[in-house]
């Protein structure tokens, strides 16, 4: 009877956080609409959102200002969901996709991309998921491969050291590249490594749609595999999981979910760090509610940090990767002294 009770205020706690969490995303979402260089008074912004706003407020922020925040939305989910499953999948809770060098290992493969095609035509933009992709997950396997042992397995240690150390590398690639680039690129180029939401228009919200629904249902399908690998390879296996496969699934599920995201958002890392880190601190360690709320406080710490960089210095902004990294930056020393 009391374990029933306490299950119950475990659950209600868990509804109420998601209800918070959803209710501050709308809010900030709807502050978001009306953040920029021409102000419209609110009443304005809700017409305008439900189809009866002037033809000025309709095409600023129908075509201007609400794909940046749905992209913003998205794209904060999506990295924080796969950083949740990287620190499971690892072990190691200093996983993050930006750290270990996926990130910028898709970035590579999306410059490389947008030098020799203009992103102006739809099809390339549809594909550029998918040439981050290519790059994410080759950076991915360097660093599994390097990181693995055939004694030991995956060492999360080593993990995030190597990690780091290919960052390093692909980044000082893609340094050396930019100077090939006609101006033009540069620009582009020099703002995605910056970290700005640059990829402001429909088509790259329809492009990488698909790929944060279907990752993001292989991902709940796998909630239950999540738990029994925080218990270690030994358990996992003698519970019956296949470690090995099951760990190549849920790799590239997140390699795919954080290059699909970066190849429209630019390079915003620490967003899979932060947001699993205080999901877990918000509703535990299992994955059925981590998951989600890890994306609620994703795309809540994305769409702020866009909000911020856009109202600080007007006309001009802040790249929203840069006010992630200030706030990210001190969080990652901070668990890194702890887990020292």
């Amino acid at each position: 009877m009391m374990g029933t009770t306490t299950e119950r205020k475990v659950m209600r706690r868990r509804i109420y956080i998601s209800i918070i969490l959803a209710l501050l995303l709308v809010s900030i979402f709807i502050f978001s609409v009306n953040a920029g260089y021409s102000k419209i008074p609110f009443v304005d912004v809700v017409k305008t959102l439900f189809g009866q706003g002037s033809a000025q407020d309709t095409l600023i922020i129908s075509q201007f200002r609400l794909p940046r925040i749905v992209i913003a939305v998205m794209v904060g989910a999506g990295l924080a969901v796969s950083g949740a499953i990287l620190q499971a999948v690892s072990q190691n809770s200093l996983a993050d996709p930006g750290i270990l060098g996926i990130n910028n290992g898709a970035g590579l493969a999306v410059m490389l991309y947008i030098s020799y095609f203009p992103s102006t035509l739809d099809v390339p933009v549809m594909f550029m998921p998918l040439i981050g992709f290519t790059g994410a997950i080759l950076t991915a396997f360097i660093v599994y491969g390097l990181s693995y042992s055939r004694k030991e397995g995956l060492l999360p240690n080593r993990l995030v050291l190597t990690g780091v150390a290919v960052s390093a590398a692909v980044a000082a690639l893609m340094t050396l590249l930019t100077i090939r680039l006609d101006p033009e690129n540069y620009q582009v180029v020099a703002e995605w490594i910056a970290g700005n939401i640059w990829a402001s228009s429909w088509q790259y919200v329809f492009a990488l749609l698909p790929w944060l629904v279907v990752l993001g249902t292989v991902a709940a399908f796998k909630v239950k595999t999540l738990d029994i690998l925080g218990f270690g390879d030994q358990v996992a296996t003698g519970l019956g999981v296949k470690t090995e496969k099951e760990k190549v699934i849920l790799l590239v599920v997140a390699v795919a979910l954080a290059a699909a995201c970066v190849s429209v958002s630019g390079g915003i890392a620490f967003i899979g760090l932060i947001g699993p880190h205080i999901a877990r601190r918000l509703v535990g360690s299992g994955h059925r509610w981590v998951l989600p709320i890890s994306a609620l406080i994703g795309a809540l710490l994305l769409l702020v940090a866009d909000t911020i960089g856009r109202l600080i210095v007007q006309p001009s902004e802040i790249f929203a990767g840069i006010v992630v990294a200030v706030i990210g930056a001190p969080y990652f020393l901070y668990l890194l002294a702890k887990a020292k």
